[in-house]
Parts: structure tokens; sequence; C-alpha cells
């Protein structure tokens, strides 16, 4: 029964971050949602991919249950990279579509199999898995790119939180305004004090 909850909270968990990946695209120009916004090139369009094509990879090959659609391979050294950002021939709807069809057959993985059912992630140095380790992995890196797509929605419009309705309820500039300058205050004298 223990098993059952937890793979019903962290599957529950995995969805809520799903939407909110999905969400952050909502309201961003074709070439916002697109452009890099770090010196690595990461933006928000391809966070989405990306998930896509793993959450497939980890859900799918792992479990002898491959994603039914043609995707990059891990192994393939030309594509590697190309999972994180969308060429100019690559629409949103179709990234997010297929990040959509990914949840699809990930959800039947997670629902058909126990919680100890094993796996083989051929690239891991430890390669036999549980459906556990995968499930708590993807949530993991779901939780990490979502953080990253919460900071580059910031930097493109202001625009925070997780979801739609919750970002009416936020302060207006001008408290953030007045927080970022006592923050600012605080790392300036803390420098001082420091040499």
């Amino acid at each position: 029964m223990v098993d059952v909850a937890a793979k019903r909270f962290l599957h529950g968990e995995l969805q809520d971050l799903r939407e909110a990946m999905v969400w952050k695209l909502d309201g961003v120009s074709e070439y916002d949602v697109r452009r890099p916004l770090t010196p690595t090139g990461t933006n928000l369009l391809g966070l989405v991919k990306h998930l896509a094509l793993w959450e497939s990879r980890y859900f799918g090959e792992v479990f002898g249950r491959p994603f039914p659609e043609a995707l990059p391979r891990w192994d393939d050294d030309d594509q590697h990279g190309a999972d994180l950002w969308a060429t100019a021939d690559e629409t949103r709807a179709e990234i997010v579509d297929r990040y959509r069809r990914v949840w699809t057959h990930s959800d039947q993985t997670i629902d058909a199999l126990a919680f100890d059912s094993p796996g083989h992630a051929a690239w891991w140095p430890n390669p036999e898995v549980k459906l556990f380790t995968i499930l708590a992995h993807m949530l993991s890196e779901t939780s990490r790119h979502a953080g990253h797509a919460d900071i580059l929605r910031e930097q493109l419009d202001g625009s925070i939180g997780t979801v739609a309705s919750r970002t009416k309820s936020q302060p207006d500039p001008a408290y953030w305004e007045a927080r970022q300058a006592q923050i600012e205050d605080a790392a300036r004298r803390a420098a001082q004090l420091d040499g």
C-alpha cells in the first residue's frame, strides 16, 4: 500500500511539473521562446524538447516499452545536444504536442509497472534500475528544468509562478524593486565586511 501511495504521489508531482513547463511557454513570442538566454544557449522551448526526449527514453526504452515515434538516439554523436533547442522548422505546437504524447506513453508505463519493476538504463554507470529510481530521477530532472524555466521566464517578462492562477496574486513591480534593492544592499554590506 505504501508503494502505491508513493507512486501516485510522485507521479502527481511529475504531472504538475510537466504542466508548469508547458505553461511557461504561454504568452511568449516565437523569438523569445527559442532564443538563447544564457551563454550555453538555454531557452524555454529547448527545455521542453529536452524533457520530452529524455522522458520518452526513461519510461520507454529503459523498460522495453519504446516510444512509438522516431526520436534521436542517446548514443548518436551527430545528435548530441540537438534536444536542447528547436530548429526553425520545428514548431512550438509540434514540440508541445510531442511532450504531451510522451506523457501519455510514460503514464502508461508508470501505471502498468510496479514500483520495483526492473529496467535497464544503458547510459548509466549502474544500468540496472527500478521504476522507483526512474520516477524519482525524472521528477528531479523535470524539477531542475522547471527551475531553469522559472528564471528564464522571469528574465523575459517578469512572469513568475508555476500556474496561471497564482500569477494574479503576485506583488506589484514596486514591491520587487524594493526587495531587489534590499538584497543588493545586504550583498554589498557583506562584501565590505569580507574584504
